[in-house]
């Protein structure tokens, strides 16, 4: 009898102890994470996301692409902020990214903010995931609860970026199939590329567009090319509005942009171009308030993309490195 109790508790025992590891290694993230380790957190994130978007509007998009651009690839783990190293050549510098990603100044400025308030508790990848909300709202878009509890990747790869990320000449099958394999529906897809209705583009990105499709409006056209010369290596840098209605304020213009085959990029107007997704288009731009509310659900579903929690990755000092 005692030999059997013996045996049953140390099972019980091996059973908490699993339990246990299990249960941090998938701890799950949730809205109050920061709640008492650092109760100011999202006073001093806005504080400084509004001071930046004053300066510039342009930057809120900025802010917006970054946790995308991080979420798909490996998980939203602030990789994409680190700079290279002797051990590995990160994102920063991949393709969708190269001249291209910005904004992460305005992060290293949050993350000494944070850390003046609350230091070594709140992530990278979490500042990420709040500075996205912020912009949206302060731009005026919706509002919604994040959820927190991310550590931060100690490693970035330059090929997943390369691989990951959905070029702008990406047709609907891909941009589907990308979204899919990473949790994200069919409507999903089309609720974050509404995204775009902030935001800018470099010619370089829609070059082809504006003189070679045919699914185009011919005064929109005409009106880019005058900024975005057709020869290669020409005004590559200049800058269009991916919403030219409302180019610095959140709202549901973009839809009707497609409608009217004025999406600045290939991907954008496949997302209206006699396929699966024309009819949720058609629906956003009839409905804003429906538009707000899949764009916040999908927000926070890319959000949940791989997170590292529990006693993975770590909490970093500076966004830009290792600890």
């Amino acid at each position: 009898m005692a030999s059997s109790f013996s045996t049953f508790s140390q099972t019980l025992l091996l059973l908490v102890v699993f339990w246990g590891i299990t249960s941090s290694s998938n701890a799950q993230l949730s809205t109050d994470y920061y709640s008492k380790s650092c109760p100011n957190l999202f006073s001093t994130v806005k504080f400084t996301v509004h001071s930046a978007i004053m300066k510039e509007a342009r930057m809120g998009a900025s802010l917006l692409r970054l946790f995308f651009h991080d979420c798909f690839v490996n998980g939203c783990d602030g990789s994409l902020l680190l700079d290279d190293t002797s051990s590995f050549t990160g994102e920063k510098n991949a393709v969708p990214n190269r001249n291209s990603a910005r904004g992460f100044d305005v992060i290293d400025d949050i993350k000494s903010a944070v850390e003046n308030v609350c230091p070594g508790v709140v992530s990278c990848a979490d500042i990420l995931a709040i500075a996205a909300r912020d912009s949206v709202k302060i731009l005026g878009g919706p509002n919604w609860d994040v959820k927190l509890g991310r550590r931060d990747a100690r490693s970035a790869s330059q090929a997943a970026a390369n691989n990951g990320i959905p070029a702008p000449t990406s047709n609907l099958n891909r941009l589907i199939s990308r979204f899919n394999a990473l949790g994200l529906s069919t409507r999903d897809l089309v609720a974050l590329s509404g995204a775009h209705t902030i935001g800018q583009a470099r010619c370089t990105s829609f070059r082809a567009r504006i003189y070679n499709e045919s699914n185009i409006d011919l005064s929109f056209a005409k009106t880019k090319q005058n900024n975005c010369p057709r020869s290669s290596g020409s005004g590559d840098n200049n800058l269009a509005p991916l919403d030219i209605q409302t180019p610095t304020y959140f709202d549901n213009k973009y839809f009707n942009n497609l409608i009217d085959k004025r999406g600045l990029l290939h991907s954008d107007q496949e997302l209206f171009n006699g396929g699966s997704t024309d009819s949720i288009v058609r629906a956003y731009s009839k409905n804003p308030s429906s538009f707000s509310s899949d764009f916040v659900t999908a927000m926070i579903k890319m959000g949940d993309i791989s997170p590292l929690t529990g006693s993975k990755g770590e909490i970093r000092k500076n966004c830009r490195r290792v600890n």
